[in-house]
């Protein structure tokens, strides 16, 4: 059913602020009446209940109130951004759309009704149960998205347990579990969403310093980048209390770099699928790879060195692929971990795994290596065939001043021998000029590479 307990709480904060957006600041009773509005304006264009609506738009008040409105009236939601890929009739035809709201730079919005050719029998369990739905896509890197059909009240009742209502900036967009996730904790503890359009370091950190964010999720990649750019160094962080980041493996040398430029911060991992939600994680310390995961309704277990999770916020299924759980509900994550205790360490996913000759090599374990060679802004790794091997490793670098490859290549064969065993040392090195990681700040490792 409609979550009443969340609108209550909008109507409970009132003139409070509930979201920055261009530099302007927007109330709970704003929002709630602006929902208000638009689930009128949804019931005026025959949207009803069970209707699999594509909300297209960027971040922005209207968006938010809008989605609100699609949960009011218990529809289907497909959020698609701007920086979704160009192929996004492929997602319209997998979640079956049969009405798409594209909204503009000011506010303005279109309408677009169309017929799907099927509907997915997974649809009938939402409606029958009187409950709004959200289809989330995987990143696509091998085949076909998949499509995954949540309950929307299922992943928002965690958020009924109060947390600290903190000022936090909206890095991860709302296509992405991350981002339907910020959003929904944070007004659901009368916190503020502080939203940025420049994304760049300097972006992200004026941001910060001009609303005094004081929770920044984000990735591993953008931490990088921010190591890169320097722009800690340019800005007051000051506010900040906590940074949180996941999405993919963390390179220890970024994690040990962030910890020392600011070192009041706690830094935490944060672990969650489109297929799961966002699970609650809990680092061992802020200078440590090592993360306890669990939380009401979650249970984990490692089989053959691989985490496995069952969670009562599960999707309801694939909408183009076979149910991904086993009999008794286990979701095999396709995660490698280490076990210490209740702690584990996520060493990276298993198809990318680079086997060398029968031996396992972590891409985020040798990139932490390479990081710490002068001169390199960034690098990639990842395993390419071998006749004799199966696979090697192979670096690709973004170097920060040009260098010829063959210096390059010897200044990491001779790095490499003081922390790596010889398989792992990367036999091919290349430089390359352009970004490796996507708009969602993830290393890129199944993308074609030119050097």
């Amino acid at each position: 059913m409609r979550p009443e307990w969340l609108f209550e709480r909008f109507q409970e904060r009132g003139d409070a602020t509930a979201i920055v957006w261009r530099d302007q600041d927007y109330s709970y009773r704003w929002i709630a009446e602006r929902a208000a509005d638009f689930s009128r304006e949804l019931e005026s264009r025959g949207v009803s209940p069970g209707t699999i609506l594509a909300l297209e738009g960027d971040y922005s008040p209207d968006v938010c109130a809008f989605l609100l409105a699609a949960i009011d009236r218990r529809t289907v939601v497909v959020p698609l951004t701007r920086v979704a890929p160009a192929d996004r009739s492929r997602f319209l035809r997998i979640a079956e759309v049969e009405t798409s709201v594209r909204f503009g730079d000011e506010g303005e919005r279109e309408y677009v009704r169309s017929v799907p050719v099927s509907r997915n029998p997974l649809f009938d369990g939402l409606v029958a149960a009187g409950e709004p739905g959200l289809v989330l896509f995987s990143s696509g890197s091998s085949g076909e998205p998949k499509g995954a059909l949540h309950s929307f009240s299922r992943l928002l009742e965690k958020f009924r347990t109060g947390r600290p209502p903190l000022r936090t900036l909206a890095f991860l967009l709302l296509d992405h579990i991350g981002g339907i996730n910020t959003l929904f904790h944070i007004l659901s503890n009368g916190g503020t969403v502080v939203t940025c359009n420049d994304r760049s370091p300097d972006g992200i950190c004026g941001a910060v310093a001009r609303h005094r964010v004081e929770l920044l999720p984000t990735t591993p990649t953008f931490l990088n980048l921010l190591l890169l750019s320097e722009a800690i160094r340019r800005h007051d962080l000051s506010s900040l209390r906590q940074i949180t980041y996941g999405t993919e493996p963390m390179p220890a040398a970024t994690l040990e770099r962030m910890t020392s430029l600011l070192p009041g911060l706690r830094f935490s991992q944060t672990y969650g699928l489109s297929e799961l939600g966002i699970l609650r994680a809990r680092s061992e310390a802020s200078d440590s790879l090592w993360v306890r995961l669990g939380g009401e309704g979650i249970e984990t277990k490692v089989v053959d060195g691989t985490l496995r999770i069952r969670a009562a916020s599960a999707m309801l299924g694939y909408l183009n692929a076979p149910s991904p759980f086993d009999a008794e509900g286990w979701f095999d994550t396709q995660d490698e971990v280490e076990v210490n205790g209740e702690f584990l360490r996520i060493l990276g996913r298993r198809s990318e795994i680079i086997n060398v000759g029968g031996r396992k090599v972590y891409p985020a374990a040798v990139e932490s290596v390479l990081l710490r060679l002068q001169n390199v802004g960034d690098v990639l790794v990842r395993g390419e065939p071998n006749p004799i091997t199966g696979q090697v490793v192979a670096a690709y670098f973004n170097v920060i001043q040009p260098e010829d490859r063959a210096s390059l290549r010897r200044r990491v064969r001779e790095h490499c021998r003081d922390f790596l065993e010889p398989y792992q040392i990367p036999t091919r090195v290349e430089i390359v000029d352009t970004d490796q990681y996507s708009n969602r700040f993830k290393k890129t490792r199944g993308a074609r590479l030119k050097a």
